[in-house]
C-alpha cells in the first residue's frame, strides 16, 4: 500500500515506512551516554538542597515552557500564535532540554508522526521493541529507511537564521549556563543544573513515549493507523500535560492536551496565563479543528488496550 504524506513529510510511490535498519548514532549516543554517566556518578557526591531546587526549577522551565509549549505545541504543531520574540524565547528554552536543535526536533517528530499514520511502520517508530532495546534504539540509534520520504519544512521555518543558529550550536548552548551555575553554586549547581537535568529529561521523554505508544487508557482511536496514542494519567503533572498522548493523537493541532474534566495540563495553564498577558493568542482546541480521518470516540474514560 502506498504511503501517504503529511504537510512536511512527502512520500512518493517507492517510499516505505517499514523497510529499514537501525544503526548506532555516535553523536547522539555519546551525548546522552555522557550526560547520563555524569549524572549517575557525580549527583550523589554533590547533592545539596540548593542544587536539587535548581534542578527542579530549570527542569520545569525548560520542559514546560520550552519543550512542551515552545517546541511541541508551537514550532511543530502551530497550535497557537505568539510574537516572534516570545516564540524564539520559548524555542530557545526547549533547545536547552538537550534533546536536539529546533530543526532536528521538527524532523524527528514529523517523521515519527508520519510513520505512525501509515497502515504499518518500523518497530522503532512504533516503540515496538522490548523495554531495553527500545531505550537503546530511541536514545542511542537512528533508523535508516531504505526508501525514506522527503522532509520539506515550510520556508518560514527553513530560512529562519535564529533557528539555524540554534541548530548548529544546540549542544554548546549548555556552556553559558554551566559557567553561570558553577560560578553561583560550585560543583553541586553545575552537576544538578546540567547533566542531571538533561539525563532525567531525555530518559523521561523516552519512557513516556515508550509507555504511551503501547498501552493504557484511551478516549480516542484513529482507525487505519499503525500506532495508537494512549494516556498515562500518573505522569500528567510531571510531563506538563504531554502524558495525555491519546488526546494528542486524536487532535495533534490542539494547544490543550488535557481535554477531559480532571485531566491536568500545566502547559495549558501556562498558555492561559500568557494569553491574559497578551503574549499568545489563537489557542486552538478540538472545537476549532477538523477531526482526523478515521478518528473514533471511545468515551471520556476510555478503555485500557
Amino acid at each position: 500500500m502506498p504511503c501517504s504524506s503529511t504537510p512536511r513529510i512527502l512520500a512518493d510511490p517507492a517510499t516505505s515506512a517499514t523497510e529499514g535498519r537501525v544503526v548506532w548514532a555516535p553523536a547522539r549516543s555519546l551525548w546522552v551516554g555522557g550526560m547520563t554517566l555524569a549524572a549517575l556518578t557525580l549527583a550523589p557526591a554533590y547533592v545539596t538542597p540548593g542544587a536539587v531546587a535548581l534542578f527542579l526549577a530549570t527542569s520545569a522551565v525548560t520542559l514546560c515552557a520550552g519543550h512542551s509549549i515552545g517546541l511541541h505545541r508551537l514550532l511543530i504543531h502551530r497550535s497557537f500564535s505568539a510574537p516572534l520574540w516570545v516564540e524564539r524565547l520559548l524555542v530557545y528554552l526547549g533547545t536547552l532540554v538537550g534533546m536536539a536543535g529546533p530543526f532536528g526536533m521538527v524532523q524527528l517528530h514529523d517523521t515519527r508522526d508520519w510513520a505512525q499514520r501509515q497502515a504499518a511502520c518500523h518497530p522503532l517508530h512504533a516503540h515496538g521493541a522490548g523495554f531495553l532495546r527500545d531505550a537503546w534504539w530511541q536514545m542511542h540509534s537512528r533508523l535508516v529507511l531504505a526508501h525514506p520520504p522527503r522532509f520539506v519544512p515550510e520556508a518560514a521555518l527553513a530560512r529562519d537564521p535564529f533557528l539555524a543558529g540554534l541548530e548548529a550550536t544546540w549542544m554548546a548552548q549548555q556552556l553559558p549556563w554551566a559557567v553561570l551555575f558553577y560560578g553561583i553554586g560550585g560543583m553541586p549547581w553545575l552537576v544538578w543544573g546540567i547533566p542531571v537535568r538533561i539525563a532525567v529529561g531525555l530518559t523521561g521523554h523516552w519512557l513516556v513515549g515508550h509507555l504511551t505508544h503501547r498501552r493504557g487508557p484511551q478516549g480516542w482511536v484513529v482507525d487505519g493507523t499503525a500506532v495508537q496514542g494512549h494516556d498515562l494519567p500518573a505522569a500528567a503533572l510531571v510531563t506538563f500535560g504531554e502524558a495525555w498522548h491519546g488526546n494528542h493523537h486524536a487532535w495533534p493541532e490542539s494547544a490543550r492536551l488535557g481535554l477531559e474534566p480532571g485531566q491536568h495540563d500545566p502547559g495549558w495553564w501556562v498558555l492561559l496565563a500568557l494569553r491574559r498577558l497578551g503574549l499568545v493568542w489563537d489557542l486552538k482546541q478540538p472545537v476549532d479543528l477538523e477531526p482526523r480521518v478515521g478518528l473514533r470516540r471511545l468515551g471520556p474514560a476510555g478503555a485500557t488496550r
